[in-house]
């Protein structure tokens, strides 16, 4: 045999070796379930009650055993659907009975789409029917009242009181829309609960103990804490405008990337539903006086739990929404609203409608009130310890940050930046320093088994030519 035939013998014998590794090592495709197989779901049932876990269940008929039945459950809207392995019991006769039990609070209407599937021994997979569960609150005998757009569910109170709220809330829904240029054409739900103890136990654990209503704006729902003998006053307006006009604002500004600051949204709230009142006037100047303000950057997400803080931050919030209409205009504010729905930064949202970014609209807000940046409280960088004997202070890292740790940045000291950051890198970590991970050890380890047998397969290919030869 020439030596040109014997590297293309040898040629072919490693291809075939690479192909026969490769087709070790990929995975298997997962076909659908064949149209023939007499493996099927029956509808699926759950129990869906405040207080309870959430019980999902199903009967699967199949000759087979399959490998596992999963639960996948979505939101109405669509997005992606939640995965959980199912528990699985022998029911005899080719019946599987498949359950899953999910503990934790859910608020009332909590609406999930369910349905089943079964992965079989052979990697096909079976899909059962979609059903609908609505967590419901058992403890009352609700009654419901249907506007055009609001749907008001209550249990105390006659149909004149129910009527009122109703009326509010589709008021509420108008003004919002006018002003943010939305039509809302879905239906919103709103629970009036009469008593403190009945609407904090709906809301579940980890609510706050100021809280009066709350909107819920993937369930598009509202709760609310009205008794009926307060139907009459001003603050019931106030109450369901206000948290109506969220569900408003989130039509307005949804998008999948960011949303706006927790101030603005809250900002808009409160002044559609009672302006910048004097009260608040008040205790925003007060605040300003005494430099107790709260800067924008610090509302931007969950408000202060101590209740002058609470209501200092919605203080400010519709302080900042009426100097922005009062600077730029209604137009301008939803403008900036709107923009958000493209998914855009605050700074880009700001800079469109503005002219300048976040801080800036935020320090003009502050000389507004004549007030100073006030000092950010929060963690701030340890002073440096004792150098060892031998060690000049000029060895020391001279961002005083220990090693491998990145220096602080200016959000994470509230927009104050202490000491020069580094310009290297941060030091990296011991896994990165190693320069691979699990996975990659794994695949050395499979790319040297693959180059010993290559190698050993070649030796014996040249050792039997030669003794041809």
């Amino acid at each position: 045999m020439s030596p040109t035939t014997q590297r293309r013998s040898a040629a072919f014998l490693v291809m075939l070796l690479v192909g026969l590794i490769w087709g070790a090592t990929a995975p298997l495709p997962i076909r659908a379930a064949d149209a023939s197989t007499d493996a099927s779901f029956e509808s699926p049932t759950s129990i869906a009650r405040l207080g309870e876990p959430l019980v999902f269940r199903a009967t699967l008929r199949s000759a087979i055993e399959p490998s596992r039945v999963e639960l996948l459950t979505r939101r109405p809207a669509g997005g992606a659907a939640s995965v959980e392995i199912a528990a699985l019991a022998d029911g005899g006769d080719g019946a599987y009975e498949a359950s899953v039990e999910e503990s934790g609070h859910a608020v009332p209407n909590t609406t999930l789409r369910y349905r089943f599937r079964a992965v079989m021994p052979d990697g096909t997979s079976l899909l059962g029917p979609e059903e609908t569960a609505t967590v419901v609150d058992p403890r009352f005998e609700w009654r419901t009242l249907e506007g055009p757009l609001v749907r008001l569910h209550w249990y105390e109170g006659d149909e004149d009181f129910a009527r009122r709220a109703l009326d509010i809330g589709e008021g509420a829904i108008a003004r919002a829309s006018e002003l943010l240029g939305v039509t809302e054409t879905e239906p919103l739900d709103f629970f009036i609960y009469a008593s403190e103890p009945a609407l904090r136990e709906a809301l579940g654990p980890g609510t706050r103990e100021n809280v009066g209503g709350q909107a819920n704006a993937a369930l598009r729902t509202m709760f609310g804490l009205i008794e009926p003998s307060d139907i009459g006053s001003d603050w019931v307006d106030v109450l369901v405008e206000h948290e109506l006009t969220h569900l408003v604002f989130d039509t307005a500004v949804r998008n999948a990337y960011h949303a706006p600051p927790r101030w603005l949204n809250e900002g808009v709230a409160v002044y559609l539903s009672e302006g910048y009142s004097l009260p608040d006037s008040g205790s925003v100047r007060t605040a300003a006086e005494r430099g107790s303000l709260i800067p924008l950057e610090g509302l931007g997400g969950l408000f202060p739990t101590t209740r002058d803080r609470f209501n200092l931050a919605y203080a400010e919030s519709v302080s900042a929404v009426s100097y922005f209409i009062e600077t730029y205009g209604e137009d301008r504010l939803v403008q900036l609203i709107r923009s958000y729905a493209g998914g855009v930064t605050d700074d880009e949202a700001f800079t469109v409608a503005t002219g300048a970014d976040l801080a800036a609209f935020d320090a003009a807000w502050l000389g507004s009130l004549d007030a100073e940046v006030p000092l950010p409280f929060g963690p701030r960088p340890a002073p440096p310890g004792p150098l060892p004997s031998g060690w000049t202070a000029a060895a020391a890292d001279p961002a005083g940050t220990p090693s491998g740790s990145p220096a602080a940045s200016a959000s994470d000291l509230g927009g104050e930046t202490v000491g020069p950051a580094p310009e290297a890198s941060p030091a990296p970590s011991e896994s990165q320093a190693a320069g691979v991970d699990e996975a990659s050890v794994a695949v050395l380890a499979t790319a040297a088994l693959a180059a010993g047998s290559l190698l050993t397969v070649g030796v014996l290919v040249l050792a039997r030519r030669r003794r041809g030869a």
